[in-house]
């Protein structure tokens, strides 16, 4: 099938550069275990799983089926005053899988409606215990929580906030970034260790700033994923906790990309051993078939905000909050079904298993090169940093992306990084070739 087939006229391409690429399109129309087939006939090794979505692999049999089951049975119904049977046994499921007291499960449909909806569970649940003026949230530099105008708010990188300035939260503030690039270029499986306390920051000057009687929440990746796999130091996620416990301040953990094993584990609050109160996930619950994301809350918010109604007629709705897509049966199912094949194949483990491999390749077959700066690696994922070309900004990141596509490996630019996070069912010689093309790529753009 060649591209001309089909008109690519009129679909406008997110997160593109949408002049060039359709100069030299990449078109997937099929994908099978660990490759993608491309509109001209060309195998392409996924060695992002698809925007860290595919950990279970392409065209899995068993989730496929759950879903053509589910459709010949509920296909859709809606989720307000009414919900299904697979929305309940899906977050019953979830639930069970999540750290403490997260047990209750507020679904949407990506994780970019699973940050804005923690934001607003976080508004309601201080105004429901009578601290309605806890409306500033904290986020940190460079983070990523989606392109919603509540996560564009909190999130941290620059080329997503610019455009959209006057329409972003007001009562909003960053604490500083967690990288060190010269004390940590190379992080191999570790947790980088800070001489300073670089949370004091926070403590000594944000919160006085705002007063912490006045913040609602603070909201942070585990690991920084979209800005390139950069890794918080360590003992940071326990100190923060720490310190919203101190001022009643509700912590969030943005969970897109860490949640359903990336890190060989439930979730990076069961890596890091950090509970937070909220925790947004989406993406590899559903294998990335269908869209599904949403929110683990601790019980305490959601029977804070239940009792709080208590009082109220019957038809009196606790939380002014939905989509019509929550709980959707079908992804549900999906979402079941993924779950069960990560279990019943022990694949979170082998992401844990096959991380190692990765890292060890990756400093191994990296570091030296023209170019390179750092080396990150932790769980199923690892990025490389690479010297900016002067006045142009990615450039080099993004020209390398290029020449491995055209050499049938898909690999991830972000900002000056590649980031390479493979499927959990890659094998040592996916990783190996991965890793050789990216190496021949650096050393070709240098």
């Amino acid at each position: 099938m060649a591209y001309q087939d089909f008109n690519m006229d009129h679909q406008w391409l997110p997160f593109t550069p949408n002049r060039s690429f359709k100069k030299d399109p990449r078109v997937f129309v099929a994908a099978d275990g660990m490759f993608f087939t491309t509109h001209d006939g060309k195998q392409v090794l996924d060695g992002i799983s698809s925007l860290w979505c595919v950990g279970a692999g392409h065209n899995r049999k068993p989730i496929n089926e759950a879903i053509k089951k589910q459709l010949d049975t509920l296909d859709y119904a809606t989720a307000f005053q009414a919900s299904n049977d697979q929305a309940f046994k899906a977050a019953e499921m979830i639930a069970a899988m999540a750290p403490g007291d997260l047990n209750q499960v507020l679904f949407c449909n990506s994780g970019s409606e699973a940050a804005d909806t923690s934001l607003k569970v976080a508004l309601a649940y201080h105004r429901a215990r009578g601290e309605g003026h806890r409306n500033v949230f904290i986020g940190r530099e460079r983070g990523y929580h989606g392109v919603g105008f509540g996560g564009m708010s909190v999130g941290g990188i620059p080329a997503n906030r610019k455009v959209y300035g006057a329409a972003l939260l007001p009562r909003v503030d960053h604490m500083r970034f967690i990288h060190d690039p010269v004390n940590h270029a190379y992080i191999h499986g570790a947790e980088p260790e800070w001489k300073e306390d670089i949370l004091l920051e926070l403590e000594q000057r944000i919160l006085p700033l705002h007063d912490p009687s006045n913040i609602a929440a603070v909201i942070v990746e585990p690991v920084a994923g979209s800005a390139g796999w950069y890794l918080p130091p360590k003992g940071y996620l326990k100190r923060l906790r720490e310190i919203c416990d101190k001022h009643g301040i509700l912590l969030i953990f943005d969970e897109v990309i860490t949640g359903f094993g990336r890190l060989g584990t439930n979730f990076g609050a069961d890596y890091y051993g950090v509970v937070p109160d909220m925790l947004n996930f989406a993406k590899a619950v559903t294998n990335g078939v269908i869209p599904l994301g949403g929110v683990i809350c601790t019980d305490r918010i959601y029977n804070t905000m239940m009792e709080a109604n208590a009082g109220s007629p019957a038809h009196a709705i606790e939380f002014f909050h939905g989509y019509t897509y929550s709980g959707h049966p079908v992804a549900c199912a999906a979402a079941m079904a993924t779950l069960n094949l990560f279990k019943e194949e022990k694949l979170f483990e082998r992401a844990g298993q096959m991380g190692l491999v990765l890292g060890d390749a990756m400093h191994g077959g990296f570091k030296g090169l023209p170019n390179v700066v750092g080396i990150r690696s932790l769980g199923l994922a690892g990025a490389v940093e690479l010297a900016s070309i002067a006045g142009a900004p990615g450039k080099r990141a993004y020209d390398i992306f290029m020449d491995c596509f055209k050499r049938g490996v898909l690999v991830r630019p972000a900002g000056e990084n590649i980031v390479v996070c493979p499927p959990y069912i890659v094998e040592k010689a996916h990783i190996e070739r991965i890793v050789s093309v990216v190496a021949d790529s650096i050393r070709k753009n240098a």
